[in-house]
C-alpha cells in the first residue's frame, strides 16, 4: 500500500491524474475502470486538460464504470453515463463502443448484472480501477453487509448514502433506492487500485478502511489485500 497525502483537491487531483495518465502513456490500450462523484471531477478535469495539449491519446483505451441508479435511462441528468459524458467523454477521442456502464434502466436488472460481468471478463479484466469511498466504508455501492458482494449485484442503498447523495437530485425522495454496482470480487482483481479520498470528514472511516479490521461492514477495508494499492488522500 503506498499512501500519498496532499495539501488541497487541486493537488490530490493531479497527482491522481497523473497515475492515470501514465497508465495510458505506458499501456495505450488499457481498460479503465472508472467512478463517478463529486471527488473525481477535478481527475478527469485534469486529464482533459493534458489531452487537449496533445499528451494523452484515449483512442485504444476502454472504460468500465463502477455502478449505475437502477431505474434512470442514459440520457438522465441524473445518471452516471450523464455523468461521464459530461465530465470526461466529450472532451476526448475515446470510441463509443469502448464506454461500458451498467444499463441502470434494463427491464431485466440480474441478466443486465451477468452482461456486465462477462463484458469485464471479456475485456481481460481491469487494469486500473479508480476509487472513491463512501461515509460509511463503500466503495462503488457496496454497502456495509455481513458478506463481500462478489459479483456484479443490484443493491438497496443504505439511508446514509441516500442521504449523502441527494444534494445532487435536489430531494431524498427523489434519489433512487437500488443501485448496479461491480462487486468486491471484480474491483479486487484489477491490477492496480487508486483510491482518492477528500476532506477531513472522512479521515476516521478511511483510517478504519486501511488499517481496521477487514469486514464486510467496511467494504473498503479489503483493499488492505490488494497487492498494488495507491491512496491519494487530501486532509
Amino acid at each position: 500500500m503506498k499512501i500519498i497525502t496532499t495539501k488541497n483537491y487541486y493537488d490530490m487531483s493531479r497527482k491522481a491524474a497523473n497515475i492515470i495518465s501514465a497508465q495510458i502513456i505506458l499501456y495505450p490500450n488499457s481498460v479503465l475502470g472508472l467512478a463517478t462523484g463529486s471527488t473525481p471531477i477535478g481527475i478527469y478535469t485534469q486529464l482533459v486538460k493534458w489531452y487537449d495539449k496533445g499528451d494523452l491519446d484515449f483512442s485504444d483505451v476502454s472504460t468500465v464504470n463502477l455502478d449505475e441508479y437502477c431505474g434512470l435511462p442514459p440520457s438522465d441528468s441524473q445518471s452516471y453515463r450523464y455523468f461521464m459524458q459530461k465530465n470526461l467523454f466529450q472532451f476526448v477521442n475515446i470510441k463509443a463502443e469502448h464506454i461500458h456502464i451498467p444499463y441502470g434502466n434494463a427491464p431485466d436488472i440480474e441478466k443486465e448484472c451477468s452482461r456486465y460481468d462477462h463484458l469485464i471478463e471479456n475485456l481481460g479484466g481491469i487494469d486500473l480501477q479508480l476509487l472513491g469511498i463512501g461515509h460509511n466504508g463503500h466503495i462503488g455501492f457496496n454497502e456495509p453487509n455481513i458478506a463481500f458482494e462478489k459479483m456484479t449485484h443490484c443493491i438497496e442503498l443504505n439511508q446514509s448514502t441516500r442521504e449523502a447523495n441527494s444534494k445532487y437530485f435536489g430531494a431524498l425522495d427523489q434519489v433512487p433506492q437500488k443501485a448496479i454496482t461491480v462487486g468486491i470480487r471484480l474491483i479486487m482483481q484489477a491490477r492496480k487500485i487508486l483510491l482518492v479520498v477528500n476532506g477531513k470528514d472522512k479521515k476516521a472511516i478511511l483510517e478504519q478502511a486501511l488499517f481496521g479490521p477487514v469486514t464486510p461492514e467496511v467494504p473498503a477495508s479489503i483493499l488492505q489485500m490488494h497487492p498494488n494499492l495507491t491512496v491519494v488522500v487530501c486532509d
